[in-house]
């Protein structure tokens, strides 16, 4: 597997792989976290121009498997959160919009040690409902920090998680 930056032509890619994690979210009990319309092709192409948008290839047949924004703080929804609180740590990476074509295999890892070889903090968040990226979270050592606010008022729980050189 090898991680690059995306491309214009691999939106119709991203978007069939958005439809196979909102598929995987749904069938884990994870009904509420991206609607049909999420995330749309605008917000998709807004990450594959501004140049945050990674993708993780197969190495065999370079078919798109997974991918994330992975976007610099700081990140204005994360600058309020509840029932817990942000370590101190100064500049900060936050990766939004994680998925992958399916589950298991490590891509999540491959994708955190991507986004780890470029930032030292890292920033994320999740639905409540979204079992699967809570363990995957945990797992890997994020750590629990509390509540954020989507803009639009929905909570998400917030992990963050240094990792020293």
């Amino acid at each position: 597997m090898f991680i690059r930056k995306a491309v214009e032509e691999d939106l119709p890619s991203l978007m069939s792989l958005f439809d196979s994690a909102k598929g995987i979210m749904q069938a884990s009990g994870n009904t509420r976290q991206w609607g049909d319309a999420y995330p749309s092709v605008d917000i998709v192409m807004r990450d594959i121009t501004s140049g945050v948008c990674h993708v993780a290839c197969d190495d065999t047949t370079g078919e798109i498997i997974a991918t994330m924004a992975f976007i610099p703080g700081p990140d204005p929804t994360y600058s309020k959160i509840y029932d817990g609180k942000w370590p101190e740590c100064g500049d900060y990476y936050v990766i939004h919009r994680i998925a992958a074509k399916k589950t298991g295999g490590g891509v999540a890892v491959k994708l955190f040690d991507y986004a780890f070889s470029k930032s030292p903090v890292i920033r994320i968040d999740t639905h409540r409902d979204n079992c699967i990226m809570h363990h995957v979270l945990q797992k890997y050592g994020f750590v629990y920090c509390g509540v954020i606010h989507l803009a639009n008022g929905d909570p998400r729980d917030a992990y963050s998680m240094t990792k020293n050189e």
